[in-house]
């Protein structure tokens, strides 16, 4: 379909909720379709609607070796995380350049509705599950380096404003 512009931090939208999905339909298809071309041409493993400006509870995930097997999801949310952390180094394309290491739950069981409309639950490990937890965390208007310290935070945005010029 079509690589779309991601929002450049701060704007407003990527602090806000996104909407949850009522039907999965045409429009809901090709919005999926674009944020997959647009996170394989960052290139990426996951991506949330929001970051291109679409304030709806979409993402779509693929954390495979050989790509094309996204997983795109509709309203998902946690229903079960390991304790045992993993720690991953996160970034976006809505705030380029800068990167943090993140620790979180190496697996996770999701509930989401699927690409057919129908209610799925999955279990997502590795990089899977960390890239899942990072969409749904752009989906409740939260950027992965809210998980920072305020010192962390601070420095990582600094140098993110420094290298936008």
């Amino acid at each position: 379909m079509t690589v779309r512009r991601c929002l450049p931090w701060p704007d407003r939208r990527l602090r806000t909720p996104a909407s949850p999905v009522t039907e999965i339909d045409d429009t809901v298809r090709a919005v999926w379709a674009d944020m997959i071309d647009t996170m394989e041409a960052m290139p990426g493993v996951g991506m949330g609607a929001p970051q291109i400006g679409v304030m709806l509870r979409l993402a779509v995930v693929d954390a495979s070796d050989t790509r094309g097997q996204a997983v795109r999801m509709a309203n998902p949310e946690v229903l079960h995380a390991s304790v045992q952390l993993r720690e991953h180094e996160e970034a976006s394309p809505n705030l380029p350049g800068v990167s943090a290491v993140i620790a979180r739950p190496r697996a996770v069981t999701v509930r989401f509705l699927n690409a057919e409309g129908a209610v799925e639950v999955r279990d997502f490990v590795g990089l899977w599950a960390t890239s899942v937890q990072h969409q749904i965390d752009q989906l409740d208007g939260r950027m992965y380096f809210d998980r920072l310290s305020k010192v962390k935070r601070n420095i990582l945005l600094r140098r993110a404003r420094k290298l936008a010029g």
